[in-house]
């Protein structure tokens, strides 16, 4: 999916949500274990209740690597019930160099064809230029987390900036904000305003909002820009918003509630021209 695309669905929708795909099977509604594959009967009904009120949707590759080789045939089905005007992210979190990464880029964007893929950007550039050389394809590379554990190195200082700073400053010289979005974590709303002045055009990736307790009024106030800009992804606080027969529907229920207050954000931060 293009640039164009993505926005265009995220007027129409006027909405910037990405619904999380983290099936645990031993969280999924007890009632799912009578079918053969109960995974993916959970995703098909989150899918079908939702994916008319949001605009991405990001399963976590983890979840379905830990089924084997069965748990992987899940994760390529899923992707094919996803919509096509539904932008899809496989969260694998890759990140190696050379034929590897050309490797994972082939997989996850070619054989499954997702539209994107979360990578790590430690390994540096020939760790993620091989995930650029797909049209229509995008990078969506860790900038800013919101895990405890960002102090140990996304924070500290290096030539006077924060490292996860300087990391996006050099990854944004690789890729264009046409291929290449970053992982913002939504706990760090403050964190929004000044990443938006050295990183103003690129789609940012946003996890944390909901059951991690992030702000969708303060990240939306900083982060949105006049193309929107952001994915904000939420998915314990939908996925699992039951764990009886009436799961989809209550998924459905929290998701048009996020969807409304986003309708109100994106008129008051971000309206259309």
């Amino acid at each position: 999916m293009n640039r164009n695309s993505l926005i265009d669905q995220i007027r129409k929708k006027s909405s910037y949500l990405c619904v999380g795909l983290d099936p645990d099977i031993n969280k999924i509604p007890a009632h799912l274990h009578q079918y053969e594959n109960p995974v993916l009967v959970f995703n098909q009904q989150i899918i079908e209740a939702t994916s008319d009120i949001c605009v991405a949707y990001k399963p976590n590759v983890a979840f379905f690597e830990a089924l084997g080789l069965d748990g992987m045939k899940t994760l390529d089905e899923s992707r094919k019930l996803i919509p096509e005007e539904c932008f899809t992210i496989a969260d694998a979190k890759r990140g190696d160099i050379g034929n590897t990464a050309t490797m994972y880029a082939k997989a996850f964007l070619e054989q499954m064809d997702f539209d994107s893929i979360t990578i790590a950007p430690y390994m540096g550039q020939d760790s993620i230029e091989p995930f650029l050389q797909f049209e229509e394809k995008w990078a969506i590379v860790l900038g800013l987390t919101s895990n405890k554990g960002n102090q140990d190195f996304q924070r500290k200082m290096v030539d006077g900036i924060p490292l996860y700073e300087l990391v996006m400053k050099t990854a944004m010289h690789w890729g264009t904000d046409k291929n290449m979005m970053f992982v913002v974590g939504a706990t760090n709303e403050e964190d929004f305003e000044h990443i938006r002045t050295f990183c103003p055009d690129h789609f940012l990736l946003v996890p944390g909002v909901g059951a991690q307790g992030g702000d969708l009024e303060k990240l939306s106030q900083y982060g949105l820009n006049k193309d929107i800009g952001l994915l904000v992804n939420s998915t314990r606080g939908i996925i699992y918003a039951s764990n009886g027969k009436d799961f989809a529907e209550k998924a459905r229920e929290e998701a048009l509630a996020v969807n409304e207050q986003m309708e109100s954000l994106i008129n008051k931060y971000s309206p259309s021209v």
